[in-house]
C-alpha cells in the first residue's frame, strides 16, 4: 500500500494513504490488519481523511514495512469484526451533533424571526408530548420538567429561551445516547464468540476443523459442557441446554431432535448433533447487546437505588418551581428551577460508571456480565478456590504413562487421548497434547463417550467398555480390580503426582501420572486478598487430603476441604451466604458450576470448561491470578466513583437550583451548565478507575 508519512515522533507515526477517503469497511479492515501485530501498542484509522495513527514498541523501520505490507484485499477480516464495528454509528452521532450546531446557529443569522417563531413552535410540540406521555403513564418524569420549562418560556414570549433549552437538549440527548451505545457496543465486541475449533460431523466420521469454514447446512457435534458455536437446528441427540446468555432463562432447556439451538448457549447434559442454519457473524453481536442493555444483572444495588432517587425527586423539583413562582412571582426564576433536575445526570453517569468498569476490565483479562457482580466482588469477605486449574497451573503435565497390561504406555495414551480430546477439562487437554507430542495418532476408535461429572469417563473401545477418571469412579463406582501381578507396582506410585486411572473390561490398564504444580503466584495473590479484607480464603477439591494439605500450605490458605463432590462446594456455598457472608467462588471445571451458581459472584477460568464460563458471573484469563486482585480494587474503585457522582450530582445541581430561585442564573444559564455538567460527569464516569 502507497502512503506518505505526515508527522512523527518518536514510536509514534501518522500516516496518509493516496487516496481521499476510506469506507467504514475499508477503515475496519485497516484497523484489524494493524492490530494484528505485536510491534504495534495502538492504531487508529481515520476514515475521513484515510489517515492512521500507529503508536509502536520497536523499529521503526519494522512499522514500515508493515505498513507496505499492507492491502484491502490481501486482508482476511472475519465477518463479525465488521457487524460489531461501531464505527459507522459513531460517525453518524457526529454529523448529528454537528448538523444540530450549524441549524441552530444558521437559522440565528439566516432565518427572519417569523419563521424562527414556527420552527421552534413545532419543535416544542415534540418536548411537550413527551412530557405529556408521562403523565399518561402515571408517571412523573424529568420529560415533564423539561415540557413545562419550554412551555412556560413561549407563553411568556421568551422565545430564545425556549430556541436555547431545545438546542441543549437534543445536543444532551444526542451525547448521551452515543456514549451508552459506544460503551455498550464496546463490552458486547469483548463479549462476542470466537470458538476456533468444532467437530464436524462427515462421512467418515467426526473431524476436528476450523469454525471459519463451516457452511450452512453442516452438522456440528456438541458435547457436554461444551458451547454451542452456531445457531441451528438439532438433528440428532437430546441435552439439557443452558440458554441464559440468549433469553435469560436461569434454568436449563431440553433439547431433543427439531429443537432449535442458539450460537453461545452451553449443553450441560447430553450430546447433540446441530445443522448450522447462521454461520459466524450471523446476528450475534446483536443479540449480545441486546442482552446486555436489558439485563438486570448491570445494575449494582447502588445504581438502581440513585436512578429511584432520580425519579422520587421530580415532584419535588415541580413544587419547588411552583413555590417560587407564587412566593416571588418571577416566571423566569421558576423556569431556572425547571431547567434543573437531578435525574439526568444520575441515570446518564451510574450506567456508564458501570460500563466503564467492565470495559476496564476487559483490558486486565477480566470480562464481567453486569455491575451486580462487581459490587459482590466489592463487598466480599469469603473467597472459595478451587484446586486443579485454578490454584494449580491451568496446564498439567504427563510425566509418566505406566501400563498395567500388555499393552505399551504409547498404546494406552493414544486410546486415553481418544476419549479425552471431547471433554473441556485441563487434565483432558494435557493428555490429548501428550499423544499428539508423541506423534500418537488417535482417530475416532470408541463409541459414544458419555462424561460423569467429577468423575472421569465410560465408553467402549473394539467392543471392550473402558473407564478413565477418578480413584473414586474408577475403583469404587466402577469396581475396576488390579492385577495381581501388578499389586506391588501400584502401590509404589509415587505421590507426588496426580493419578489418573483408566481400565479396561473391569482391569486396570494404566496409570497416567500428572504434574500438577501450584501457579508460582498463588501464595502472593493469597496475601494481597487477606490485605484488601477477605477474611476467609477457602480450598476445595476433589482430591485427597494428602494433596490438598501440601497445596493449601503452600498457598497460605488455612482452610481447605479435600474429596469434596460438586454438591458439596455448591452447600459449602450456602451455608456461607446463610451465615451473612458475601462468597465468591473460583473455579474452572463442570464440576465447579453448581457452586459458580450459588455465589454471590462466580468467577471462572477462562480456558476451563465452558459451561463453568457460561454459568460464572466473571471470567479471568487463566495466564496470572493476579487478575483477581485487579478486579478486586476495580470493584472498590467503581463503588468509590458511584457514590462521589451521587454526592456530585445531588450537591452541583442543588447549587444551580437555589441560584434560580435567588435569580442569579437566567434559565439558559442554568440549562447550559445543567446539560454541561450532566456531559462532563458522563465523560468522566467513562474514564478508567485503575492508574496507568
Amino acid at each position: 500500500m502507497r502512503f506518505t508519512i505526515k508527522h512523527e515522533i518518536r514510536s509514534r507515526i501518522r500516516v496518509h494513504l493516496q487516496m481521499k477517503r476510506m469506507t467504514f469497511r475499508e477503515a475496519d479492515t485497516m484497523d484489524y490488519y494493524l492490530q494484528g501485530f505485536p510491534e504495534i501498542c495502538e492504531a487508529q484509522v481515520y476514515e475521513r481523511t484515510a489517515d492512521a495513527v500507529i503508536r509502536f514498541d520497536g523499529d521503526r523501520a519494522r512499522i514500515l514495512e508493515i505498513l507496505k505490507g499492507f492491502s484491502f484485499e490481501g486482508t482476511n477480516v472475519p465477518e463479525r469484526i465488521y457487524e460489531s464495528s461501531g464505527r459507522e454509528a459513531s460517525a453518524g452521532y457526529r454529523d448529528r451533533i454537528i448538523g444540530s450546531i450549524l441549524v441552530h446557529c444558521g437559522k440565528r443569522l439566516f432565518l427572519p424571526l417569523r419563521i424562527r417563531l414556527v420552527w421552534d413552535g413545532i419543535k416544542a410540540v415534540k418536548y411537550i408530548w413527551r412530557g405529556l406521555r408521562t403523565i399518561g403513564n402515571k408517571r412523573l418524569q424529568v420529560e415533564l420538567l423539561d415540557a413545562v420549562a419550554i412551555s412556560v418560556a413561549m407563553l411568556i414570549g421568551d422565545y430564545g429561551t425556549a430556541s436555547n433549552v431545545m438546542f441543549l437538549l437534543g445536543i444532551g440527548d444526542t451525547l448521551e445516547e452515543w456514549t451508552h451505545k459506544r460503551s455498550v457496543d464496546d463490552l458486547a465486541r469483548r463479549m462476542s464468540l470466537n470458538v476456533d475449533q468444532v467437530w464436524l460431523l462427515t462421512d467418515v466420521g467426526e473431524i476436528l476443523t476450523d469454525s471459519s469454514l463451516v457452511v450452512c447446512g453442516d452438522r456440528v457435534v456438541v458435547r457436554m459442557g461444551n458451547m454451542i458455536p452456531f445457531d441451528g437446528e438439532v438433528s440428532e441427540g437430546e441435552a439439557m441446554v443452558n440458554q441464559a446468555s440468549m433469553t435469560g432463562e436461569s434454568a436449563a432447556v431440553r433439547k431433543c431432535e427439531g429443537s432449535v439451538v442458539f450460537a453461545g448457549t452451553v449443553v450441560e447434559e447430553g450430546e447433540l448433533t446441530v445443522t448450522v442454519t447462521q454461520v459466524e457473524g450471523c446476528g450475534r453481536f446483536d443479540k449480545i447487546v441486546k442482552m446486555i442493555e436489558e439485563s438486570e444483572k448491570l445494575k449494582s444495588s447502588l445504581e438502581s437505588r440513585a436512578e429511584r432517587l432520580a425519579d422520587r425527586l421530580v415532584p419535588y423539583t415541580l413544587a419547588a418551581a411552583a413555590a417560587t413562582w407564587l412566593f416571588s412571582r418571577d416566571v423566569m426564576k421558576a423556569v431556572s428551577v425547571l431547567m434543573v433536575d437531578y435525574s439526568c445526570a444520575l441515570k446518564m453517569a451510574m450506567p456508564l460508571s458501570v460500563l466503564s468498569a467492565i470495559r476496564e476490565a476487559t483490558e486486565y483479562g477480566i470480562t464481567v456480565k453486569g455491575g451486580r457482580f462487581l459490587e459482590a466482588v466489592a463487598d466480599a469477605d469469603t473467597i472459595i478456590f478451587d484446586k486443579t486449574g485454578t490454584l494449580t497451573k491451568a496446564r498439567p503435565t504427563v510425566k509418566r504413562v505406566i501400563s498395567f497390561c500388555e499393552e505399551s504406555g504409547d498404546e494406552l495414551l493414544r486410546q486415553a487421548a481418544c476419549l479425552e480430546e471431547h471433554f473441556p477439562h485441563s487434565v483432558a487437554r494435557e493428555v490429548v497434547d501428550a499423544a499428539s507430542d508423541r506423534g500418537l495418532l488417535h482417530d475416532e476408535m470408541h463409541t459414544r463417550a458419555e462424561y460423569i461429572v467429577a468423575h472421569g469417563i465410560a465408553s467402549h473401545i473394539d467392543g471392550k467398555k473402558v473407564v478413565i477418571g477418578s480413584y473414586h469412579f474408577v475403583f469404587e463406582d466402577e469396581r475396576t480390580i488390579i492385577p495381581e501381578d501388578r499389586r506391588e507396582l501400584f502401590d509404589s506410585l509415587p505421590d507426588a503426582y496426580s493419578h489418573l486411572y483408566f481400565a479396561k473390561e473391569g482391569k486396570l490398564a494404566a496409570v497416567i501420572l500428572i504434574e500438577d504444580p501450584m501457579r508460582t503466584e498463588c501464595a502472593d495473590v493469597v496475601t494481597k486478598l487477606k490485605e484488601q479484607g477477605f477474611a476467609r480464603i477457602v480450598m476445595m477439591t476433589g482430591d485427597s487430603g494428602r494433596t490438598a494439605a501440601a497445596i493449601a500450605a503452600s498457598a497460605g490458605i488455612d482452610e481447605y476441604y479435600a474429596e469434596v463432590l460438586p454438591e458439596d462446594k455448591a452447600d459449602y456455598v450456602e451455608k456461607a451466604k446463610a451465615d451473612g457472608r458475601r462468597v465468591i467462588m473460583v473455579g474452572d471445571g463442570i464440576n465447579d458450576s453448581p457452586a459458580l451458581s450459588a455465589a454471590d459472584a462466580g468467577i471462572a477460568i477462562s480456558e476451563g470448561a465452558e459451561i463453568a464460563r457460561q454459568i460464572a458471573d466473571i471470567t479471568i484469563s487463566s495466564e496470572d491470578l493476579e487478575s483477581i486482585v485487579v478486579l478486586k480494587k476495580l470493584s472498590t474503585l467503581l463503588m468509590k466513583r458511584i457514590r462521589f457522582n451521587y454526592r456530585t450530582i445531588v450537591s452541583f445541581n442543588s447549587a444551580l437550583i437555589l441560584l434560580g430561585i435567588a435569580g442569579i442564573l437566567p434559565p439558559a444559564t442554568s440549562a447550559m451548565l445543567h446539560n454541561s455538567s450532566t456531559v462532563a460527569l458522563g465523560l468522566k464516569s467513562m474514564t478508567n478507575l485503575l492508574p496507568e
